[in-house]
This record gives C-alpha cells, sequence and structure tokens, in this order.
C-alpha cells in the first residue's frame, strides 16, 4: 500500500470504531429509555400476520397516496438504504486496494444494475425532497399565523437537512466511485468494463480516459475514504442525538409499525385502548374494588405509557403530516399531535435515565419519577382538551404513531386521578350519571320524537317480547330523542323504515347514552358504567341487528361494547337506507327541481370505521340531486369540530373548526350542506350561521365565492324522506 492508502486506512479504522461506538451508545440508549414504559400485551403477535403487514405498509408506502411526488422520493430513498449499504462495504475494501471487490457479489451484474439504478433514482429523490423541504418550510421573517402553515413549524430543521444532506453525498459518491472504477478496468483492459457492469456510470467512466492508473488508484482511495468518514459521522451524529427521529426513524419505524395496534395493518382508530394498570391488566368496574390504593388509572408521567407508546415518540419523522391535517391547530389552538409527540420524547429522554437502574430494573427516583405532564409544562392542558379525537393525525402517520390513544390516556389520569377538567365537562358528566344523557333530560321523554307519526313506534317490552321478532333494533341516540335537528333525521329514518316494509323497534326509555362523550373525555369509568348498562340491557332484549343514525353510536357500540361482551351487528342508517334504495324497496319522486348538495363525511363514520361509499351512492340516487365535492372529502375530510366531547366544551381559542368546515361547504356553492351524524348537523348549521353572519359584516364577503342564500344543513334520510313517493301508510 502507498501512502494514501496508509492514510486512508487509519482514517477509515478511527471513524468506524468512533461511528459504531456512538450508534451503539444511541441504539442503548433509546432501548433503556423505551423500556421505561408499561407492558403492552398483544403488541408481538401473531407474527406471521404482523410480518406481513410491516412488508405491505413499509414496500407499498401506502400512507403516502395522496402526496405522489414525496411517495416516490422517500420510496427511492428508504430502498436504496440497506442496497447501497453494499457500496460502503465495498469501500472498506477500496481503500487497501482500489481495484478489489467484494468477494462473490462484486462483479454481479444484477447487483450492479440495482446499486446503479437507486444511486440515480435515489438522487433524484432527495433533491425532490431537499426542495420541497426548501419550498415549504416556515421562515423566521414570517408571520406567526403563515408559520403555522408549514408542515415543517416546530420540526428541527437543522437535523432534516443534515440527513438529506448525508444521502445526496453518499449516493454522489456511488456515482462517481462507479465511474472510477469502469475507468479504472477500463484501463486494466478487464472484460468488465462494458455497459453489462456499469449500465448507468460507463458514460461517467469515459471521461476520465488518458488518466494514469496511479491517479486513477488515488482517486478511487479518496473518495472512497470520504463515503466512509461522510456515513461514519452520521452514525456519530444521530448516536449523540437519540431524540433525532427524522434520521432514527430509519430503524425504528420497521419495529414501530411491526408493533402496531391492529395486526392486519389497520389505522390505530375506531375503538380506544381499555384502561390498564401498570401491568398491562384492563381496568373495569369489577375491578375498580380491589384496586391498590396506589394505583395510577391512566397516563400522569412519562413512566405511565406503555413501551409502544415510548416507542411511538422516539420514531416520530417530525415530517408534520399529522400537524397538517389537525382540525385543531388549523384553528389556531396549541395543539399540535407532532409538537405533543414531540415534547413526550424529549421529556422521555430526559427522565429516563433516572428512571431505571443499572441492571436495568425500574426505580422509583423521588426526584423524577411520578412527574406530572400537565403540572410540570411538558402539556400544555389547553393543547390536551383541544383535541376532537378524529384521527386525521392517525391516519396520515407514516410510522404508525397513535396520537388518540395518547391523548386520551392522559386525560384519564386528569380527569381520574387529579379531577382536572374544563369546566363545562362537569356538568356534562353529572348528567350522563344522573339522567344518562348529556342533555340532561328524563328518560320519559326519549319517544317524544315519535308524537305525531302515521304509525305507532313499537317498544321492546311493551309492543314486541324481543327484539329478536323485528328485522332491526332501532337505537336512537341522545340526540335524536333529545336534539331538535336530530329528530328530524331520527323520525325520517323511521318512515322511510316503515316504508320499506322494515320491521324494527326501539327501547323507548330503556336507552341510556352509548357513554362516548365521557369516554373521549376521560372519564373512563362513568363510560364503563354506562356502556355496561346498555350491554345488559340489550342482551336482555335479545338484539342482534341494530341501526342506529349517530356516528359515534355506530363506532361505541359496533367498536368498543366487544370489549365488554356487547357483540352486535350495527349498520349505520345511511348504509341500510342504501341498501333498501338499491333494492327497490323505497320508491322515489322524480325531481321537480336540481340541487347541489355537498357532503361531509362525519369523522367517526368515514376516518374511523372507512364507511365513504353509501352515503354517496343515497345521495346520488336521489332524483335531482347533484353532488359537489368540498376540496378535503372522503378520507381527507376535515372535522366538524364536535368529536372528543368537544361538543360539550366552550370553543374559545381561535377559529371555531364547525365555522371553517361551513366556510368550506359555502364555497362549494351548494344548496344543501348533507350530513350522516346528528353532531355535525348541529356545529355546521351553527358553522354555517356564524360563517354567514362574519361574510355579512366583512366588506370581502361578497367576493368569497360562496353563494347569497343560506344554505340547509340536514342528515341525508331527511332528503331522501323528502323525495318518498308516497307518505307511510
Amino acid at each position: 500500500m502507498n501512502g494514501v492508502q496508509w492514510v486512508g486506512v487509519v482514517v477509515v479504522v478511527v471513524a468506524t470504531v468512533a461511528g459504531v461506538w456512538s450508534f451503539a451508545r444511541g441504539v442503548t440508549t433509546i432501548v433503556r429509555t423505551v423500556g421505561v414504559g408499561r407492558p403492552a400485551p398483544g403488541r408481538l403477535a401473531p407474527v406471521g400476520t404482523r410480518l406481513v403487514t410491516l412488508a405491505r405498509e413499509v414496500l407499498g408506502h401506502g400512507r403516502f397516496q395522496h402526496r405522489p411526488v414525496v411517495r416516490a422520493a422517500h420510496w427511492v430513498v428508504m430502498v436504496s438504504f440497506p442496497v447501497l449499504f453494499v457500496t460502503v462495504a465495498t469501500a472498506y475494501v477500496q481503500v487497501v486496494d482500489p481495484s478489489g471487490a467484494l468477494p462473490l457479489v462484486g462483479h454481479l451484474w444484477p447487483l450492479e444494475w440495482a446499486v446503479e439504478a437507486l444511486a440515480w433514482t435515489s438522487l433524484v429523490g432527495i433533491v425532490a425532497l431537499f426542495v420541497l423541504r426548501l419550498r415549504i418550510r416556515p421562515r423566521t421573517t414570517q408571520p406567526l399565523a403563515q408559520q403555522r402553515r408549514s408542515r415543517f413549524f416546530g420540526s428541527t430543521q437543522w437535523q432534516a437537512f443534515y440527513v438529506e444532506a448525508t444521502i445526496a453525498a453518499v449516493v454522489v459518491a456511488v456515482i462517481a466511485l462507479r465511474g472510477l472504477e469502469y475507468a479504472l478496468q477500463a484501463a486494466a483492459g478487464e472484460g468488465t468494463a462494458s455497459a453489462l457492469h456499469f449500465p448507468l456510470t460507463a458514460w461517467l467512466g469515459q471521461l476520465w480516459q488518458g488518466a494514469s492508473t496511479s491517479a486513477l488508484e488515488t482517486a478511487v482511495v479518496v473518495l472512497a475514504t470520504v463515503k466512509i468518514l461522510v456515513s461514519m459521522a452520521w452514525l456519530v451524529v444521530i448516536g449523540l442525538q437519540p431524540t433525532m427521529g427524522v434520521a432514527w426513524h430509519r430503524f425504528l419505524a420497521l419495529v414501530n409499525v411491526y408493533a402496531r395496534r391492529e395486526p392486519d395493518g389497520t389505522p390505530a382508530l375506531g375503538p380506544l385502548q381499555p384502561l390498564t394498570l401498570a401491568d398491562g391488566t384492563p381496568v373495569d368496574l369489577a375491578a375498580l374494588e380491589d384496586l391498590p390504593d396506589d394505583a395510577r388509572l391512566g397516563v400522569g408521567a412519562i413512566e405511565d405509557f406503555t413501551w409502544k407508546g415510548l416507542l411511538d415518540f422516539s420514531t416520530c419523522t417530525e415530517c408534520g403530516r399529522c400537524q397538517d391535517q389537525c382540525p385543531a391547530w388549523a384553528t389556531g389552538k396549541p395543539l399540535s399531535p407532532k409538537l405533543v409527540t414531540l415534547a413526550l420524547r424529549d421529556h422521555a429522554a430526559a427522565t429516563a435515565p433516572y428512571l431505571r437502574a443499572p441492571d436495568g430494573t425500574r426505580t422509583t427516583d423521588d426526584e423524577h419519577a411520578g412527574l406530572d405532564l400537565i403540572g410540570t409544562g411538558v402539556i400544555d392542558p389547553d393543547a390536551l382538551w383541544a383535541c376532537t379525537s378524529c384521527g386525521a393525525c392517525v391516519q396520515q402517520c407514516p410510522v404508525d404513531i397513535e396520537h388518540v390513544d395518547a391523548i386520551v390516556d392522559m386525560r384519564r389520569y386528569q380527569v381520574l386521578m387529579e379531577s382536572a377538567f374544563p369546566k363545562e365537562l362537569g356538568g356534562t358528566f353529572t348528567k350522563l350519571e344522573r339522567q344518562g344523557n348529556p342533555w340532561g333530560l328524563p328518560a320519559r321523554a326519549r319517544l317524544d320524537w315519535a308524537k305525531g307519526l302515521d304509525f305507532s313506534v313499537p317498544v321492546v317490552g311493551a309492543d314486541v317480547e324481543s327484539a329478536a321478532d323485528v328485522d332491526y333494533l332501532f337505537w336512537v341516540g341522545c340526540a335524536g330523542a333529545y336534539e331538535d335537528r336530530a329528530k328530524r333525521t331520527t323520525r325520517a329514518v323511521v318512515e322511510l323504515l316503515h316504508a320499506a316494509g322494515v320491521s324494527f323497534a326501539v327501547l323507548g326509555d330503556g336507552e341510556t347514552c352509548t357513554g362516548d362523550p365521557a369516554r373521549r373525555a376521560g372519564n373512563e369509568l362513568l363510560y364503563q358504567m354506562l356502556a355496561a348498562q346498555n350491554v345488559e340491557v340489550l342482551n336482555e332484549v335479545g338484539a342482534t341487528r341494530i341501526v342506529v343514525t349517530c356516528a359515534h353510536c355506530f363506532n361505541t357500540i359496533s367498536r368498543e361494547y366487544p370489549q365488554l361482551g356487547g357483540r352486535y351487528e350495527v349498520v349505520h342508517h345511511t348504509v341500510l337506507l342504501d341498501r333498501l334504495v338499491s333494492d327497490g324497496r323505497l320508491t322515489l319522486l322524480p325531481a321537480d327541481d336540481e340541487r347541489t348538495v355537498t357532503y361531509h363525511d362525519p369523522c367517526f363514520l368515514g376516518r374511523h370505521n372507512q364507511v365513504y361509499s353509501p352515503p354517496r351512492e343515497l345521495l346520488g340516487a336521489i332524483p335531482g340531486v347533484t353532488v359537489a365535492e368540498m376540496p378535503r372529502s372522503g378520507a381527507d375530510s376535515f372535522c366538524c369540530g364536535a368529536g372528543g366531547a368537544r361538543v360539550w366544551m366552550e370553543e374559545s381559542i381561535g377559529t371555531r373548526i364547525s365555522t371553517t368546515r361551513a366556510t368550506e361547504a359555502l364555497g362549494t356553492g351548494a344548496d344543501i350542506i348533507a350530513t350522516a351524524c346528528p353532531y355535525c348537523t348541529v356545529m355546521l348549521t351553527d358553522g354555517v350561521a356564524a360563517a354567514r353572519a362574519s361574510d355579512a359584516g366583512s366588506s370581502s364577503g361578497a367576493q368569497s365565492g360562496t353563494q347569497v342564500g343560506v344554505p340547509e344543513v340536514a342528515d341525508i334520510a331527511v332528503l331522501l324522506r323528502d323525495r318518498l313517493a308516497a307518505p307511510a301508510p
């Protein structure tokens, strides 16, 4: 070896030792931090299903479906990471022997084709990602409101640019080295200096024709050394920065996606996770009597999260896609799912070393254990209570972070252990406890909506002996029984069912709130009480098939009651009515006018339960109706602001979510805003009024592109009932 090679060897050895040591230190730190968390039963099995899901999610990049450019760019960069690692191994050989190659595979042309193709496409991909970040990153010269519109607001920019620069440098080194390898082999007269082995870099190697072998060898050694130095420097940097999620997600995302809540790959939406004790045991009403005095319910300190929750925080890439979709953040509130995740990540990294003994066991360090996440300022209470649990963050996250579960767990601790919650919820909880509904109205009023119908509504236990004697048990819900706008939907549904010859019955005063608002607000024990009562009633009356009009009731009964032993076939009214129309069991009048309708997807029907097509098919079947979609619709729909028990809380920070959504609906020029959930109907009705009032008071209102009139907000069932050929006899 010559002097250049000796220098290269020494530099490479030192850099490699430093890089591997730092990387190992970072891995150890992350493992210890995640290990502070509670058990997370069921997150590692079934192995086969989880591995299939992991392969499908990673290779398919399914969470990037609405960002084709980012999807393609990120995919090639991701795939190139393990493949181009082979070129780093080759660089070690080249430092010692510039003409050397890896044994067996060094001149294997399929591998060489893959390396060159991925090198070039990765270069294009990383440049695209770099340009994208430059284009949409927030700038300090911008007003705060404009900065907040960037999904990179709050992200650590230098880390992302450093990672992208490292990838670009390595890829450029790979391409340049391939060209030098061609030139060196051509100078030696080797047969491998051909397009078969250098399909995309032979032209580059030809640029060095005429250079001496010695010069080419020196260039190979220097460039190989530089490539190794850049790679090892990256390992050193991320090892010293174990919270650098934009780099660590390349490794942690594989584990996090594998350990996702649903092994089949569905997002962590729909049902909430049960309340558990420190050992992972679920808590129900029966277990409350035996709880130890020091039991902690929910998440109050960082060590109350499960290891999967702590892994979530470490995996965050800071891409900001959750923040970009969050309705609370978009309307000026302090909640950003990304910033909550980063705050918890940094807090976990800072406290975890004090919570584990040298032997790996958990300690009870008086100074660091049990630090209240709200009391210490890690989490802003206004951010915690701003969440609508719409699930947009979970749906958008490319590494399967479970934001909603984390937020609800923190709410549970505040409600159950600290009795700290927005004052409005105190009244809601009391009404649920005493009257079984959040309006606080008597149970005897639950059938008032049926007064004046041309037919009687059968009640289980009075008119029919069992729910098994009818086609469906109609779960009216609290809103459908007590809220005037929702009563229209309830009446429309029963009239349509009656006209279609579908037999049904209701529970009347036997119904109680499903418990959804209590559960989303963190009052898990009140939810358990209400849900257990309903499950007992439903089982007693022999309910098997249930139709509901409320998206929240639909989600709770179909997805959460199975946790308590209540398993039923639950159908949303739009799905059932769509089926009846398709089967010809409902005859509709021809249209005497044309109306444009825009449909708002309820979060708990669409995003949480993937019901998108039936409501639209039903609208399309109504004569004279033309559907105009809002810019954000379907899987990308924007929340109405009612979920997460927010409908029962004041919205005093920023713009009202319902007003923002109503403004978007008005922008379509629709005559009618169709809904499929009573809470959406209420929120959007108020939102339209607020938006129109704002337009009326603004000089720019006439130029906003919205229509002059005030559109009606109505459930699809009401629109369908208005076109029914003949009223029920």
